[in-house]
């Protein structure tokens, strides 16, 4: 024992030397990195310190869930409000097991229904349907394309059991209302923060509003681990049931204190191979969780740099207010902008598609308001669900809505790239 607990110490000792004589070069190859050539969507914002983080994980020969995964979710827990968290290798994983979670808790049952926005991502709707649910499609309000509160009441039906609430492009969901109702109606609400790190209402961040929330951290979002999400939980035993899920349905980490279970069938069996449930593999490996430890970090000073290429984006847009709808900022709410969403103005004198191009062609990467309208989407016209009412508002987004990066890494030559190229597209408009 003595001589294992010395080598222990020896490794430990060359790691940090080693972690030590590699700092410099690595932090010098990041200064290297330099910013994206185009206005691209999406870019990494991360130094040394991920990196180094990523390397420690390594060289402890920690490459599957541990340590690193824990403590990240510890402070993510922390930083949203929330009692504690799941980690897993998606955003979508993440929605995937929120859903299951219903059912396996008894909250619903297949063939119940939980209410979307129409305007989201896909992810939000289809493990709904993968689970044996039915989404219901909701409109969305047209300056934030959110879930319209006044729509939902309307779309709830005895067999509503949820509210899936999402943040759109990082601009929240007015929860205030959206919990009031569901209060009333004895539903359940969750959150979509996959694009909203960090958005808040007043003080209060987004994802700590509703019974159980999920968080992304693809490589375009606010803070990333390369593929990964986050489910925060409200209860012990919300956090044991997804767990559980999350690792082929065993018992939750928590539950192996002792290595032998009694079960009736089994005998005494082996702790670390008891199925309780049928469950997925969905894990976060500790590589991603070292990354997202550093990022956590960096959330608030990363936002507020976005915050800076919007409010340059904004006073680009100001003067073609007429034909260009601008993305809302409401009062008393921190917008954390996954991208800069904006629509072209139906009685405009050109489409959506003339404006993609002309963008394109100058180098500034665009995207379509994600799906849409979900149920217009070819994989989800014959799918089960169902749309409360014609969805006006998420169709002229469908049609109409866009949005470009605003990350970090922008410089003020990119800026001046979008300012010249919106200004050569309506000079070209007028003739």
């Amino acid at each position: 024992m003595r001589h294992s607990t010395k080598k222990i110490n020896k490794t430990q000792a060359a790691r940090i030397a080693l972690i030590k004589k590699i700092t410099p070069l690595v932090k010098k190859h990041v200064e290297n990195f330099g910013a994206p050539d185009s206005v691209t969507v999406g870019w990494p914002a991360y130094d040394e310190k991920e990196l180094l983080s990523a390397m420690g994980a390594l060289l402890d020969l920690r490459l599957s869930q541990g340590p690193y995964v824990r403590e990240f979710e510890r402070r993510c827990a922390a930083y949203v409000g929330a009692p504690d968290a799941v980690a897993v290798n998606s955003g979508s994983s993440a929605n995937l097991l929120v859903y299951t979670w219903l059912i396996q808790s008894g909250a619903a049952e297949p063939g119940d229904e939980v209410l979307v926005p129409a305007t989201t991502f896909s992810t939000v709707a289809s493990p709904i349907i993968q689970v044996g649910l039915i989404p219901v499609y909701v409109d969305v309000e047209m300056n934030s394309w959110n879930i319209d509160p006044r729509e939902i009441e309307k779309a709830i039906t005895p067999k509503t059991r949820a509210i899936m609430a999402v943040h759109t492009l990082g601009n929240p969901a007015n929860m205030p209302e959206i919990m009031r109702i569901a209060r009333k109606h004895k539903l359940i609400v969750i959150e979509d923060c996959c694009e909203a790190h960090g958005a808040r209402i007043g003080k209060k961040i987004v994802g700590s509003f509703g019974d159980i929330s999920t968080l992304s951290f693809f490589v375009a979002h606010n803070i990333t681990t390369g593929e990964g999400g986050m489910i925060f939980t409200r209860t012990k035993e919300q956090r044991a049931i997804i767990a559980s899920l999350r690792e082929f349905g065993r018992l939750p980490p928590e539950a192996l204190s002792k290595r032998v279970f009694n079960d009736p069938v089994l005998g005494a069996y082996d702790a670390r191979y008891i199925f309780t449930t049928i469950g997925y593999n969905v894990r976060m490996t500790d590589i991603a969780g070292a990354l997202g430890v550093e990022q956590i970090k960096k959330l608030d000073r990363l936002n507020a740099r976005r915050l800076k290429v919007v409010h340059k984006y904004l006073d680009i847009l100001k003067k073609y207010d007429a034909f260009i709808q601008p993305p809302e900022i409401r009062s008393g709410t921190f917008h954390s902008f996954y991208g800069f969403g904006f629509a072209v103005r139906p009685h405009a004198p050109f489409k959506r598609q003339e404006l993609v191009d002309f963008l394109e062609a100058r180098g500034i990467e665009t995207r379509a308001v994600f799906a849409g309208c979900i149920p217009d989407q070819p994989g989800f016209r014959l799918a089960p669900g169902r749309s409360y009412g014609k969805l006006p508002v998420a169709r002229s987004i469908r049609d109409n809505g866009m949005f470009i990066g605003c990350h970090p890494a922008l410089t003020a030559r990119h800026i001046q790239i979008v300012r010249t190229a919106f200004a050569d597209f309506f000079a070209s408009i007028k003739k």
